[in-house]
């Protein structure tokens, strides 16, 4: 029986990126293999050999972590030079190049990979996972990482699709289709990559599915129809014979060496038709294969049960201890972020790794510390932006996090951590903290034509939130809520860089961040703790806008009640000029005074606000 800390199954590139880092950390750690080598999902797909991953070496940057961002191969590594770059200059490499690079990646760090050793069996006995391979050994773990990705074929409820062939084991040679009627069931990446191939030798394609095809480059998620797969929309297009069908397949009947398929259109007003088809092929995707757990350790399915079901740390939501690498992290952001996909997953893992230092070896997250000044947040935020690989390639997802100690003057910047890991986690718990993302408009799946865009003007920094192309957002956080955000607008060339772009996150900093540190005037104190006491520790019920129901004198014309109470706090130095500032600009947009959006950004408690406006209506009296 061996006995291990950290045992990982499947050695593709999850697996290795996984050990790599678990190998620095000097932690006890097994990748169990049943192939003979690394990367054994690549050595058979995609079927037709290319890789739909960008491998773009030439950037006009010398930055290795720059570079990371137009790298959709690599993983990471304290070696730069380790880059898939350096074995193909080929935009869209083949799949063997990915193979070869994996195989020296393992064995340049030198990762503990056992081969040919297939897992038969998972249980989990007294908080420990026992794993049996295929020769009836035991393999004993603390914690399980499940690597393997989707590794079962995932095969739609459609009455007779028994009889189709598979994307998996169907012929790649044209030949094999000459003037042959084939039907592809499903609208991914693989059933286009198979209907080009059969371009030049099929008498007729028709590719289907209920919904509508989604292009790449339209929803930003890579997952989709890639332009690189889409030469035979041109042939539907433009009336080569070929059709793309939005149907639901009623059923499939086979009758000698034709295929007769009902279909229920979709956009038909209901319109039903049996088509005849020489083949027919299932292109429908992957699942996850949970046959291998035992009931005691079986984790739960979602996703019409193609993924385990995960916590925002990536462990099973009804196992502890059993976690999920790689493809499989996709069940957290599915059909929207890269998860699903080496540039995306390669910084979960890293973040994933973080994790389990932190929760089981009690490891401080990396991070480092500066000054709490709007001039150092500033500086550290940009330089994030411009050079980050991983908020770039997981927007919105990925993020990173500057928690702020007001009494120390001290902000402490952590790169790369899970958007929802930190609302959920003790790091969620602080009292004042700061989110960064890169991110995409809101709208953006929205727009009909990606290529016809009327963006905002790149010195309009006012409306920065209208940005449709990935941006910078800074968003402050209040004990887990969300009370201030702030856009840099977007960027051709996404270099954030420019006063557009500095001057208005300094200022926005700056009235976020200036009055967490100030404590009350001890004459202001004095006088609350009076207040306070005399009404039992509570504050009489005077709501902010008695301020303006009062009879105040005016000190101005111009909105006389908030500029007396907005002056007011200032000369208390409760508040700075820019938190003023920053809240009469906020109230042209939400409708709430002064003292509220004081309070929602956390910069004074309710109870000051309700003892100035009874103090300013004293005076006035």
């Amino acid at each position: 029986m061996t006995q291990i800390e950290y045992l990982i199954i499947g050695a593709g590139p999850a697996g290795l990126q996984l050990a790599y880092f678990l190998e620095k950390a000097q932690r006890s750690y097994l990748i169990l293999e049943r192939g003979k080598s690394v990367g054994t999902f690549f050595r058979k797909f995609p079927r037709h050999r290319k890789l739909i991953s960008i491998n773009k070496v030439y950037t006009g940057y010398d930055d290795p972590e720059v570079n990371l961002r137009w790298d959709w191969n690599s993983l990471i590594s304290h070696d730069p030079s380790l880059r898939l770059s350096k074995y193909s200059q080929e935009y869209f490499p083949e799949t063997n190049t990915l193979t070869d690079y994996l195989e020296d990646y393992a064995n340049q760090f030198e990762l503990k990979i056992q081969f040919e050793t297939e897992v038969a069996h998972v249980t989990k006995e007294s908080g420990e996972f026992r794993v049996t391979d295929q020769h009836n050994r035991c393999y004993c773990s603390q914690r399980l990482v499940i690597a393997t990705g989707l590794s079962q074929p995932y095969t739609p409820n459609i009455p007779g699709i028994d009889l189709a062939e598979n994307y998996t084991t169907v012929s790649t040679e044209p030949h094999d289709f000459v003037n042959q009627r084939v039907l592809i069931i499903g609208k991914g990446n693989s059933s286009f990559e198979t209907a080009d191939h059969l371009i030049s030798a099929a008498s007729l394609i028709h590719v289907v599915s209920p919904t509508p095809i989604k292009m790449a480059w339209r929803t930003k998620y890579v997952g989709h129809l890639r332009a690189v797969n889409n030469n035979f929309l041109d042939t539907y297009q433009l009336k080569s014979q070929n059709g793309i069908l939005d149907a639901e397949i009623i059923q499939i009947q086979r009758f000698g060496n034709e295929f007769h398929v009902s279909f229920n259109y979709a956009h038909a007003n209901g319109e039903q038709e049996t088509i005849v088809y020489d083949r027919v092929i299932v292109c429908t995707g992957f699942q996850f294969d949970s046959t291998l757990f035992d009931p005691s350790c079986k984790p739960l399915l979602t996703i019409h049960d193609r993924f385990p079901a995960q916590t925002s740390e990536w462990e099973s939501v009804n196992v502890s201890g059993l976690y999920f690498a790689g493809v499989l992290m996709h069940m957290r952001d599915f059909k929207k972020k890269q998860s699903g996909f080496i540039h995306g997953f390669r910084h979960n893992i890293q973040a994933l790794h973080h994790i389990l230092e932190h929760k089981y070896h009690q490891t401080p997250f990396p991070s480092c510390s500066m000054p709490a000044t709007p001039k150092a947040l500033t500086t550290s935020i940009l330089d994030r932006v411009n050079r980050s690989a991983g908020l770039w390639q997981q927007t919105g997802f990925l993020c990173d996090l500057i928690v702020v100690d007001s009494s120390k003057q001290i902000a402490t910047y952590y790169n790369d951590l899970p958007r929802d890991y930190i609302h959920s986690s003790t790091l969620g718990q602080a009292d004042h903290y700061y989110i960064v993302t890169l991110e995409f408009g809101d709208d953006v799946a929205q727009i009909s034509d990606p290529f016809s865009i009327n963006r905002v003007h790149k010195e309009d920094a006012d409306h920065a939130d209208d940005s449709a192309f990935i941006h910078p957002i800074v968003r402050h956080y209040h004990q887990n809520r969300l009370v201030a955000e702030h856009h840099i607008i977007e960027d051709l060339e996404a270099e954030w860089c420019e006063p557009v772009h500095i001057k208005p996150l300094i200022a926005f900093i700056e009235s976020q961040v200036s009055a967490q540190e100030i404590a009350l005037p001890p004459q202001l104190r004095s006088s609350l703790s009076q207040s306070t006491s005399a009404q039992n520790s509570v504050f009489p019920s005077r709501l902010v806008n008695s301020l303006e129901q009062s009879n105040c004198a005016p000190t101005s014309s111009l909105n006389p009640q908030r500029r007396r109470i907005g002056e007011y706090l200032i000369d208390a130095g409760l508040i700075k000029e820019a938190q003023l500032s920053y809240a009469l600009a906020e109230q042209k947009k939400v409708n709430l005074r002064v003292g509220e959006i004081i309070v929602q950004h956390g910069w004074l408690n309710q109870q000051t606000i309700d003892f100035f406006v009874g103090e300013l209506c004293e005076l006035a009296s």
